[in-house]
């Protein structure tokens, strides 16, 4: 949320010399917990490319933080990690010398500091003096002195009006400035706006649901716990979409710490992709379904333990594959005590039967662009380039799934992307040189939904459902 316009700035400091150059990273001390653990994650983050969401779950517990202090690390960390190109922007605005001139330890506090000036309610005293005995604890005085120049530039305007003054002119280039107004890389951007097509009038709409901070998405485990149940259980919503599905404040805590997740109940798993999981499985099929499944791309197990719920059902049994070693080991973890069967295999070679299964889900490896507002720093790490190498991939793997499938068998193409090349570009590439294919109107095995497109592949959005932006095309071999 954008702070209003603060007044009684002290007056405009003059450029600070650069501090003498330093290799140890900026440590915050020990009275500021919160702020301490959010600069540790954006310091994993730079430094060991870390994941934010992985790494960040395991820095709270080591601070033993908790409540308040974990929401307000968690805000603050994924906050800065996601708004990054606008915040360097800034800082570049305000400092005296590029960003590659300064000492990237403190360009890790400024980001901080940024972010609590720019985009939360915490009173510019608080967001520039906490952040500058952050660096002067470990960096000393001079650096402490460089970050609180900037950080007292930076508060002299509000967000808006650094994007009025910093953003490309939205008359000559509208994607440009939505892209920096909504701290997104252009070409990511203009993926979304070519994915949109007609629809592209909501591209302000979508960048700004992607760049919020989701809910929590929990899958209630087919056949053990209801949504209902597992609702009122957890003091979430039951999911507008999804059957199974429950939908929790993103302050509502660590998921991991409810019971319901402890005991195997539950997994955290985005509602977009329990909906491709159960559009798959309720495809019709020519023939009865034998209870044959085959999730093709299977780690780390979400999607691979709806199915394996909802085959057990059904008496059948499901095939997992997963070429490393240890997101195979994660599968298996997810899907302990289904009837699941963990082949650790490339799936482009899977020693699995051709023709062997009714249903086949390949959730193929993507530049998961769908799924940036989960992943904070993902969209500053991708680049165009990423594109080609994974939709080369992409068509090796449905040519395997459509393999495997049977005559009158589905196969379900889902990725995390919207981007045209790796949803419509790959099917149109691979259903060419497979003519015993029709394509499913996805829409028509998904619960009533608005806004799924004009078919017969659905897109789900962020700021239309909610979900992750995840593509689902249903294929049913004839031949």
């Amino acid at each position: 949320m954008n702070a209003p316009r603060r007044s009684g700035r002290p007056s405009r400091p003059g450029n600070p010399g650069p501090p003498a150059r330093r290799t140890t990273p900026v440590r915050p001390p020990a009275t500021d917990p919160a702020r301490a653990a959010a600069l540790e994650l954006l310091t994993a983050v730079r430094e060991r490319d870390a994941y934010a969401n992985l790494a960040l779950p395991s820095i709270l517990r080591r601070a033993k933080l908790s409540g308040r202090d974990a929401a307000l690390a968690t805000e603050l960390g994924y906050g800065a990690c996601r708004a990054r190109g606008l915040l360097d922007a800034v800082i570049l605005a305000c400092a005296s010398r590029p960003m590659s001139k300064i000492e990237p330890p403190l360009v890790d506090a400024l980001r901080l500091g940024t972010y609590q000036l720019l985009r939360t309610r915490i009173p510019a005293h608080a967001a520039v003096d906490s952040t500058v005995e952050l660096v002067r604890s470990s960096a000393g005085s001079r650096s402490a002195g460089f970050v609180n120049a900037i950080l007292r530039k930076v508060g002299e305007r509000t967000e808006p009006e650094w994007v009025a003054q910093l953003a490309p002119d939205a008359a000559t280039d509208p994607i440009g400035h939505l892209a920096f107004r909504h701290a997104h890389p252009k070409w990511i951007a203009q993926a979304f706006a070519d994915a949109l097509g007609g629809a592209s009038t909501e591209l302000d709409a979508l960048l700004a649901a992607d760049d919020e901070r989701p809910l929590v998405h929990l899958l209630a485990r087919p056949g053990v716990i209801t949504a209902e149940e597992l609702a009122l259980a957890t003091g979430g919503e039951q999911s507008p979409y999804s059957p199974y599905g429950v939908r929790l404040d993103p302050g509502s805590g660590d998921p991991g710490d409810f019971d319901a997740i402890k005991q195997g109940l539950a997994l955290v798993i985005d509602e977009g992709s329990q909906l491709v999981a159960y559009g798959l499985a309720s495809a019709p099929l020519v023939g009865a379904d034998t209870g044959r499944w085959l999730d093709l791309c299977a780690g780390p197990g979400g999607k691979a333990a709806m199915l394996g719920g909802l085959v057990e059902l059904e008496g059948g049994l499901l095939d997992a594959v997963e070429p490393s070693e240890h997101r195979a080991q994660l599968v298996r973890d997810n899907t302990a005590e289904l009837p699941v069967t963990v082949h650790v295999a490339d799936g482009r070679e899977a020693p699995l039967p051709d023709g062997g299964y009714d249903r086949v889900l390949v959730d193929v490896p993507c530049t998961g662009l769908g799924a940036l507002r989960r992943r904070p720093e993902a969209r500053w790490r991708r680049e165009p380039s990423d594109v080609a190498g994974l939709t080369a991939l992409q068509r090796e793997l449905l040519t395997a799934a459509l393999r495997h499938v049977r005559v009158g068998g589905v196969v379900g193409y889902a990725t995390c992307s919207p981007h045209v090349g790796e949803t419509h570009g790959v099917l149109a590439g691979v259903l060419r040189k497979h003519p015993n294919v029709e394509r499913l109107d996805a829409r028509e095995v998904l619960p009533e939904m608005p806004g799924l497109g004009d078919g017969p592949a659905v897109q789900l959005w962020p700021h239309r459902h909610g979900t992750d932006a995840m593509f689902l095309a249903l294929l049913r071999r004839t031949g």
